[in-house]
């Protein structure tokens, strides 16, 4: 047995120990820790020559956006225009409870749902001048016509959740803070038939973005930057 496959045990069967005993109630919301998210202030109306058009981004299926209402708490459409007339569609989804009794809408599941084809679904790394970012690519179609590539991530408090077990790992994480942790999914699509091209428009519009974003938030808005110290709760030799 490795190092660190014995440190994974180790650290599970604390955890097992905790939660048996009662330790493990997360019982104070983080966001009342570090502050409710706004993101109608948080993410900015025009940066770096993208400004925000009039109109509300196209929503298909008003259902499918009342379901997703229901899970989060604030929730933002917005159509963003440059100098060359190129349009990338964002869309922030925020909840105040991330853990797994709240399941997140992932695109994949509500393109779908809503009459799309996903032609291709990628896991791939946004590069920005802060760090890295894991986000997934798709690919959608609606009856042919309307080709719509995507790049989304999620985040739980303030850290990236690239896959359902690194998810698990950081509600965990704050779990045996005592925390409850908030979290949010970041979607950026345009309409391109040209995928590859749809997608560096897209990644300079997150970079574009993100420079422009109060540092104080970054984290919770992309898993980039320095974390808040989040005081423990309930086990103190976490500290």
């Amino acid at each position: 047995m490795n190092r660190r496959t014995l440190g994974i045990g180790v650290f599970l069967a604390m955890v097992g120990t905790s939660a048996a005993t009662g330790v493990l109630r997360p019982e104070v919301m983080l966001a009342d820790e570090l502050g409710k998210l706004e993101l109608e202030k948080v993410v900015p109306k025009s940066f770096a020559g993208w400004t925000l058009l009039p109109e509300a981004a196209m929503v298909i299926n008003p259902q499918a956006q009342a379901a997703v209402e229901k899970i989060y708490n604030q929730t933002i459409s917005r159509t963003y225009v440059n100098a060359q007339g190129y349009r990338i569609m964002l869309s922030v989804a925020y909840g105040l409870d991330q853990r797994d009794a709240m399941q997140v809408h992932y695109p994949e599941v509500c393109y779908p749902a809503q009459g799309f084809s996903v032609m291709a679904n990628t896991a791939d790394l946004l590069r920005t001048p802060l760090g890295e970012i894991p986000v997934q690519r798709l690919s959608t179609s609606l009856n042919g016509q309307r080709f719509e590539p995507l790049t989304y991530w999620t985040t739980v408090g303030e850290y990236i959740a690239k896959s359902s077990s690194t998810k698990k790992f950081a509600e965990l994480k704050y779990g045996l803070r005592g925390h409850i942790p908030d979290g949010l999914l970041f979607r950026v699509s345009s309409i391109d038939r040209d995928t590859a091209a749809a997608f560096v428009a897209q990644d300079k519009f997150v970079v574009d973005l993100l420079a422009a974003v109060d540092a104080k938030n970054l984290a919770r808005l992309s898993g980039l930057g320095p974390k808040h110290q989040i005081p423990n709760r309930t086990l103190p030799w976490l500290n």
